[in-house]
């Protein structure tokens, strides 16, 4: 008689479930970290600032608001007939600011108050019409003839106003080391962009102190950074042996950059004997904009750790040894990634 073949069921052994535990715990991870790629890749693409905006108008043409059609920049006739003065909202060495309405929108006329220094206002529209980006306040109209510049209006002001902002109720939210961190990511996406511009490498020169930094950039109100002034923005060509010198007057104190600062000891300054300089004085003031960025909210301190590094580097005060725009961008974002990662699943290297 043939025997039927016995089957034997197998028991799990104790020491088996360890090993089915870390298989799941593995698989959860490798899922998470997949997540955490599209959820950064989409947040890179929508909320962080990318050259290329698929929102953006054709040259010489603007959408504004919710409106889906391009306007053509408005002209001096619109500009006079159109728009209209609300109040002075701040003046500089070169030009007023206007709150102003046009089409029951608010916006932004700005005009040049000093003669002398129309070439520095013209240069600014130059710069302002030739870097219309996602990462520049977008232009709505000018009149050369009158001198005046019509932009959009962002109610947030300057990001000299940032910390009063966070402590706003409405805003409270947003004051995290994460949303911090993304705004400081946004800044250095500008400097970026400036040095490898359509125009090629521009220096950001109105930027001798902090203060004078943070004017020159606008918070948004979906919590971005653009920059605003483009008055001072000259080109590198080191091809061409060109370099730049931020004004012509002596710059003095730790946040401009060691080359920015006469050489000559007690020798009083000359601005024909100052030698030139290129885009790395900007990467040196990198780590201070950031730290007032970061502030001093819970996990910013963690932050400040994981980017010592590359902020030291920053800080050489030989500038071919400084880090370009992109690496301390891209720096920042594997920050930003790596403390996210943690965040979502914390104590995930001791149990593994």
């Amino acid at each position: 008689m043939e025997k039927k073949p016995h089957f034997v069921r197998r028991e799990l052994l104790p020491r088996e479930v360890p090993s089915i535990s870390l298989a799941l715990l593995l698989a959860a991870v490798l899922l998470l970290n997949a997540l955490l790629y599209l959820y950064l890749n989409n947040f890179y693409n929508s909320l962080g600032r990318v050259e290329t905006d698929p929102g953006l108008c054709p040259f010489g043409h603007f959408r504004f608001g919710a409106v889906k059609n391009c306007s053509p920049w408005l002209s001096c006739e619109a500009i006079n007939r159109e728009v209209r003065k609300l109040k002075c909202v701040g003046e500089g060495a070169v030009k007023k600011v206007f709150l102003s309405e046009w089409k029951e929108k608010k916006v932004v006329l700005s005009q040049l108050t000093n003669l002398e220094l129309k070439e520095d206002f013209l240069h600014g529209l130059k710069m302002l019409k030739a870097l219309q980006s996602k990462y520049v306040v977008r232009l709505l109209g000018y009149c050369e003839q009158q001198f005046t510049i019509l932009t959009e209006y962002h109610p947030l002001g300057s990001l000299r106003g940032l910390n009063e902002t966070l402590h706003i109720p409405k805003y409270k939210g947003m004051n995290t080391w994460h949303r911090r961190l993304m705004l400081a990511i946004d800044y250095v996406s500008i400097i970026r962009y400036l040095h490898s511009s359509p125009l090629g490498t521009l220096v950001m020169c109105d930027s001798n102190d902090l203060d004078k930094v943070l004017s020159q950039y606008l918070l948004t109100s979906d919590f971005h950074v653009l920059v605003n002034d483009l008055d001072a923005l000259p080109l590198v060509n080191r091809s061409a042996g060109r370099l730049v010198k931020c004004g012509h007057r002596e710059l003095q104190g730790e946040f401009v950059a060691p080359e920015q600062r006469w050489p000559y000891g007690d020798v009083p300054f000359e601005d024909d004997l100052m030698p030139p300089y290129d885009e790395k004085t900007d990467i040196w003031k990198i780590p201070d904009v950031s730290n007032f960025f970061l502030g001093h909210v819970e996990g910013s301190d963690i932050v400040r750790l994981h980017l010592f590094d590359i902020h030291a580097a920053c800080k050489k005060k030989d500038p071919a040894e400084r880090p370009s725009a992109q690496e301390v961008l891209d720096t920042y974002r594997k920050v930003l990634t790596l403390l996210i990662r943690e965040a979502a699943m914390p104590g995930t290297r001791e149990m593994l």
